[in-house]
C-alpha cells in the first residue's frame, strides 16, 4: 500500500502570510560544539507551512485543535483539480459531480503548484483561492474538511479571506492549507492529517493519502 506525503517541508525562509513570523531553528546544544547531543529550538507561528484552523481562528469563543474530532481528520477523501486562473466558485464545484457522500475534499490548484516550492520567502497574493459564495455551498453540503495547496483558503484581497474562513470555520468545517498536491491524481483517495496537540487556533500538521478505501469512515477513538 502507497503511503504519499503531501505535506510540505518546512525550512527556514519559508513563506509565511505577511505579518507573520517566519520559522526559526537555533541550536542550544550539538555535537559540533561539544554537548555530545543535538537539541533544536523552534520558534514557529501555529500557521505555518501544512497546517490547519481550528475554529478559534476567526470565531470567538471557538474550539481550539486540541478539540478537533479526529474522525474528521482521517478517512475518505475527494481530490479536485482546478485549472483555471480565476476564482473557485460554486459553478466549478457543482461541476465536479461529487459523490453525495463527500465529506473531505482537497483542492489541487494548476496556479498554486509551484508557489511553496521556488525555496524563496516570497508570499504570492494572486494563489487560487474560493469565493465567499463556494465556502457557502461547502457549509450546506456538509462537507467537513477543505484542504487547499497555499497559504489560505480564502482569497488575499477584497476582505474575501475573513469571509470565507468565518463562513468555513462557523460551520464546523476544519481547513488544511499548506499542502503538496502536485503528484496527486484528482480522484478518491484516503487521508490522514493529524495536527500537533496544541491548544491553539491551529497547528502544523503531517497530511498523508492512503489509496481509496484503506481505512473506513469514523473509527473508534481511544483517548490515552
Amino acid at each position: 500500500m502507497e503511503i504519499r506525503d503531501i505535506s510540505t517541508p518546512l525550512r527556514e525562509g519559508f513563506p509565511v502570510w505577511p505579518g507573520h513570523q517566519p520559522l526559526c531553528m537555533t541550536l542550544p546544544e550539538s555535537h559540533e560544539t561539544g554537548h555530545g547531543v543535538q537539541l533544536t529550538h523552534l520558534s514557529i507561528g501555529a500557521h505555518t507551512g501544512t497546517h490547519l484552523d481550528a475554529p478559534r481562528h476567526f470565531i470567538p469563543g471557538g474550539g481550539l485543535v486540541t478539540g478537533l474530532d479526529l474522525n474528521v481528520l482521517v478517512g475518505p477523501a475527494q481530490v479536485v483539480r482546478f485549472t483555471s486562473d480565476a476564482m473557485i466558485d460554486v459553478a466549478f464545484f457543482e461541476a465536479q459531480n461529487l459523490p453525495a457522500t463527500t465529506t473531505r475534499l482537497l483542492l489541487r490548484c494548476d496556479r498554486n503548484g509551484g508557489m511553496l516550492h521556488d525555496n524563496g520567502d516570497v508570499f504570492y497574493e494572486d494563489y487560487a483561492a474560493i469565493t465567499p459564495e463556494a465556502a457557502e455551498w461547502l457549509a450546506r453540503r456538509g462537507v467537513r474538511l477543505i484542504g487547499t495547496d497555499y497559504l489560505s483558503i480564502g482569497p488575499y484581497a477584497g476582505g474575501g479571506n475573513r469571509d470565507v474562513h468565518v463562513t468555513l470555520l462557523g460551520a464546523g468545517l476544519v481547513i488544511v492549507e499548506g499542502l503538496d498536491l502536485r503528484a496527486v491524481e484528482p480522484g478518491a483517495h484516503t487521508l490522514v492529517c493529524l495536527p500537533v496537540a496544541l491548544p491553539c487556533d491551529g497547528a502544523p500538521c503531517r497530511a498523508i493519502l492512503l489509496p481509496a478505501g484503506a481505512l473506513p469512515e469514523n473509527l473508534p477513538v481511544t483517548a490515552s
